[in-house]
């Protein structure tokens, strides 16, 4: 299985840069790695390198926006994502899967775009459309392909809370895609709301579910060392019938029950 991204809303915007670069460069070791290649270099600016670099192929995914303009969510998915790979020095095509429908779930050539690709993202919306549309459709099958081959499954806001077995909307919780086990992401997360949604949640949550608060424009992403934050804000980790938090930030690992 790949790696896995989860992120705390604000995506694709002036300030999730870094975010955006831990992803890619995940990919690019990803990709390196199966083929055997060396994984990675650095310039001496800072950016992100690869000594002969491998080609990312990156699929954004704005299923979660379907009840909105998910075609722009996708096009300003893909010209940051192309921005950073430009920025950083990573080859990449960068393609969207407009999966927003029924029809779009069953598209073959979506299916195949996802089944290809080295790194997906889905973006934020709402995420009690994401099970209905991917659980069980061509289009979910890809992206679960492509996962069990190595590539990377990026989520951001409802991309992220959907990525995990459980999920939590105003209406209540929901089965999420179940790729994360052991807990619920929070997204958008800030200290004066973070004790009203952990109430809330212990009410409706599974028993034994920890709690991931990430702010906007921050993330964390699996790895032989647990999960790494990468962004400006912070990742809080809340262990399961924990009332207080780990607290992560950019370039320090989080070691959660997932």
């Amino acid at each position: 299985m790949g790696p896995i991204g989860l992120h705390g809303g604000g995506e694709y915007l002036p300030g999730d840069e870094r975010f955006i670069d831990a992803l890619l460069e995940t990919a690019v070791q990803g990709v390196a790695a199966r083929a055997g290649s060396v994984a990675a270099g650095h310039r001496t600016d800072g950016t992100s390198a690869v000594a002969s670099e491998p080609h990312v192929h990156v699929v954004i995914l704005p299923t979660a926006a379907a009840r909105g303009r998910a075609d722009r969510t996708g096009a300003t998915g893909a010209a940051a994502f192309e921005r950073r790979a430009a920025a950083t020095g990573v080859t990449a095509r960068v393609e969207v899967a407009l999966v927003v429908d029924g029809a779009s779930a069953g598209d073959p050539s979506f299916a195949a775009l996802l089944a290809g690709a080295d790194l997906i993202h889905l973006s934020g919306g709402d995420p009690d459309i994401v099970p209905g549309l991917l659980d069980g459709s061509a289009a979910g099958q890809a992206l679960r392909t492509a996962w069990e081959r190595g590539a990377v499954i990026g989520g951001a806001s409802a991309g992220a809370m959907i990525l995990a077995e459980w999920s939590w909307t105003p209406q209540g919780g929901i089965p999420g895609l179940g790729l994360v086990h052991g807990l619920a992401v929070v997204p958008h997360y800030d200290e004066i709301r973070r004790l009203a949604w952990q109430a809330r949640l212990d009410q409706v949550a599974p028993i034994g579910l920890g709690y991931l608060g990430l702010d906007e424009r921050t993330g964390v992403i699996s790895g032989d060392g647990g999960w790494q934050v990468s962004g400006e804000g912070a990742a809080y980790w809340f262990a399961p019938g924990s009332s207080a938090p780990v607290v992560g930030h950019d370039g320090e690992w989080l070691a959660l029950t997932a």
